[in-house]
């Protein structure tokens, strides 16, 4: 039997109409974002991240210094079908105080993105069920850091327009 994938450009909840012959079906469907990452508010190590209305990062230290390789994190299942299929990550909008945003399994680094590199492809390794989003202070020195970003991962090894994740209310910490 054959499947029916389905992609929206908006998330949300609609319906299908399915005719076969004489029959004809309304179903109701429920549209994902293609935006596979979990997050929400965090803080950690002087670094505070919102959720802005649009879903997008809003990033703020203040006047604190972020230490190196310090940051916030939020852990999420691995979601059905992505384990060992190309992913790519990416970024829209300037990185604030040079940040690096990476994806984590098992305390190891799978791909991520800063100021300069954006677009990196990995693969999640088999026998992984949860992963980590991190937001790390990288440079060769501590600093404030201000600003937003519009963080996604998806399927494939091509970047497409940001896609708010279904899920922006996932508590995150500090790392």
């Amino acid at each position: 039997m054959g499947a029916l994938s389905i992609t929206g450009i908006k998330p949300g909840s609609t319906s299908l109409k399915l005719t076969a012959g004489k029959i004809t079906k309304t179903v109701p469907i429920t549209v994902l974002s293609r935006n596979l990452l979990s997050y929400g508010p965090a803080e950690g190590n002087g670094l505070t991240v919102t959720v802005a209305q649009d879903g997008s990062l809003d990033f703020s230290s203040g006047t604190e210094s972020v230490p190196l390789y310090k940051g916030v994190r939020w852990g999420f299942d691995v979601p059905e079908g992505i384990v060992g299929v190309p992913l790519i990550i990416s970024y829209t909008g300037d990185v604030p105080g040079s940040l690096v945003i990476g994806i984590y399994a098992n305390a190891k680094s799978l791909g991520g993105v800063y100021q300069g590199k954006n677009n990196t492809v990995f693969t999640i390794p088999k026998g992984t069920t949860r992963v980590e989003l991190r937001i790390l202070r990288g440079g060769v020195m501590a600093g404030s850091v201000s600003g937003n970003l519009k963080i996604q991962l998806e399927l494939g090894n091509t970047a497409h327009e940001w896609m708010k994740p279904d899920v922006t209310s996932l508590e995150g910490g500090g790392v």
